[in-house]
């Protein structure tokens, strides 16, 4: 629910009536949905509209006792931190800037990976620029410019990334979504060229909103707001000179829960701590993920194929989801598989990534042909990706026809390439295992790679 506290802070220094009632009323509600679901404890956390207008110790007070709990009203450096540290909780290694528009103030914050330098805020929020330039987007674009002026932080961006977080930055980048016919609508991790995101961020700030083409996708609340982080995104580009812009759906809230986290725990690949918990609820045989993982691992090492640091993340990945759409009847399990993964809550994953990752299982389950391949993912993947999901998906047909699924078997039967030759070995017991199909199988991956097979006894 947009409340709508910043709206008048910056021209009168209080937080207006209605406003108040509203995000009162929505704390009220979201009370008794805690009370319903016997919520232990609960985390309040304020930002810019109430730290700067004169009534919002009033409203807190009012706010605390509806909440039943104490509202920590966050400093603008504080309120950036926890942004960057949301950020770095979504993004698997992020570096650039991070900015996060609200509506009463700006948080800008340098993040590299873990580290996070010291941030500042500014009164560039959207509501709080509605009100100072008095609905004027040209005395508001006066504003802007002179605010970004001298701004130390904006110096260290150029030529890295410039992290989104927000609500009217997401409805902008939906909206860009929507105009350029993006095959995909996953926000979190959208990248946009800088060049790009310069041109329509000015475009959005210079019409009449509502005449936008596929306006209608955008909230209708969050519409008058548009033009003016419209205007914040465009200066913000040019001031920084990003590479890329990146939608993070991860911020505040995020990061007040990772900071809370143990060093242990923040260690973790969110990415592959995900997959590893939706192998165990949902694969036949967790441990056959697990062992999938380490056995791929000696093929790509052998295979002669090159892979950086980042496949080999998002290949160990989908050996954990290679199974998570069994239970699915034979003839969608590819289909099912694929749009589990694709359109999965997962972050710490790009969108080229989550192609990657749901065209290697969508091929194992229903081979290396494209007819039933969804053309809008199909769009995401280059030809690389596509050929390297074709070489997972074939290593895992011969897994999980060797297996049938279970544990136990990988490290027993090792597949590499020995002296030119793709190779199968089946040890002992393991030999009867041999079939015709799977020597199909295995032939079928040694096309992709250029190398003839043969089983070992």
């Amino acid at each position: 629910m947009l409340a709508g506290l910043g709206r008048q802070v910056q021209t009168t220094g209080l937080l207006a009536p209605e406003a108040i009632e509203t995000a009162l009323s929505a704390l009220r509600r979201f009370r008794a949905l805690c009370d319903t679901l016997e919520v232990g404890r609960v985390f309040a956390i304020a930002t810019a509209a109430c730290r700067d207008a004169e009534n919002g110790a009033d409203f807190i007070a009012d706010a605390e006792r509806i909440c039943r709990t104490k509202i920590d009203i966050l400093s603008g450096k504080r309120e950036a931190h926890l942004t960057a540290l949301g950020v770095i909780s979504g993004v698997y290694n992020p570096d650039g800037i991070v900015g996060d528009l609200g509506g009463g103030s700006l948080e800008l914050v340098d993040v590299h990976h873990t580290k996070v330098r010291k941030g500042l805020t500014l009164p560039l929020g959207g509501l709080a620029l509605q009100d100072i330039a008095g609905r004027s987007i040209k005395k508001a674009e006066r504003f802007v410019a002179r605010t970004l002026e001298d701004v130390d932080i904006l110096d260290r961006g150029v030529g890295r990334t410039l992290y989104a977080v927000g609500g009217t930055w997401r409805s902008l980048a939906r909206l860009h979504m929507w105009q350029t016919g993006y095959p995909f609508h996953v926000m979190h991790n959208y990248r946009i060229p800088a060049r790009e995101a310069l041109d329509f961020s000015r475009l959005v700030h210079r019409v009449d909103t509502e005449t936008l083409s596929k306006i209608e996708v955008i909230n209708a609340a969050r519409r008058p707001l548009l033009a003016y982080a419209a205007l914040v995104m465009e200066y913000l580009i040019r001031s920084v000179k990003p590479r890329n812009v990146v939608l993070s759906v991860l911020g505040v809230r995020e990061g007040l829960l990772y900071e809370m986290l143990d060093e242990e725990a923040r260690a973790r690949d969110p990415l592959i701590a995900a997959a590893s918990e939706l192998n165990t609820l949902r694969s036949r045989s967790p441990q056959h993920g697990e062992e999938l993982i380490g056995w791929t691992d000696r093929f790509m090492a052998s295979s002669g194929l090159d892979e950086s640091a980042e496949e080999e993340r998002l290949r160990r990945t989908a050996c954990l989801l290679a199974d998570v759409g069994w239970r699915a009847h034979p003839d969608y399990r590819g289909e099912q598989s694929m749009n589990l993964i694709a359109h999965g809550a997962f972050t710490a994953i790009d969108h080229p990534g989550r192609a990657y990752l749901a065209l290697s299982v969508f091929f194992r389950h229903v081979g290396l042909h494209e007819e039933e391949l969804s053309p809008r993912l199909r769009e995401l993947a280059t030809p690389y990706i596509l050929d390297r999901a074709r070489v997972l998906g074939a290593a895992m047909r011969v897994a999980y026809i060797l297996t049938a699924g279970h544990g136990g078997v990988l490290p027993n039967t090792p597949m590499q390439v020995k002296r030119g030759k793709l190779t199968l070995h089946l040890p002992g017991k393991f030999g009867g295992l041999a079939s015709d199909r799977l020597a199909g199988r295995l032939r079928q991956l040694g096309r992709l790679i250029g190398r003839d097979t043969a089983f070992s006894f």
